[in-house]
């Protein structure tokens, strides 16, 4: 368990800033070059870099370098790793709320005059 919450303090870390969201949003068209990532952001390339890595780091991005160009691609398995949580957290909560919705019909039905 303690490793998979590592995974996931990474995983949600990564998505907790407006900036990395974007690339990855932008990297889910496919692969693109960190010059056209960084293109629309109003930081410096260094900046933006610490984004890159720290996506890199957490592994939502794989980056490749070709002569003077670094490409990145997506990494779906973190995806899943958080969509896996997501699900499981829902089902824990569907399952509390359906328990409260009968003890609520329960109640009112018993405590109805006849």
């Amino acid at each position: 368990m303690a490793q998979y919450s590592t995974v996931l303090d990474d995983v949600f870390q990564a998505l907790a800033d407006p900036t990395r969201r974007a690339v990855l949003s932008r990297l889910g068209s496919g692969p693109a070059t960190v010059g056209e990532l960084a293109e629309p952001f109003d930081m410096t390339l260094p900046s933006f870099m610490k984004h890159i890595h720290l996506l890199e780091r957490s592994g939502w991005i794989r980056t490749r370098k070709v002569g003077r160009v670094r490409a990145c691609t997506i990494e779906r398995s973190n995806l899943d790793a958080a969509g896996h949580w997501l699900q499981e957290q829902r089902a824990v909560w569907e399952s509390r709320t359906d328990r409260l919705e009968d003890f609520v019909t329960h109640t009112s039905n018993e405590s109805e005059p006849q």
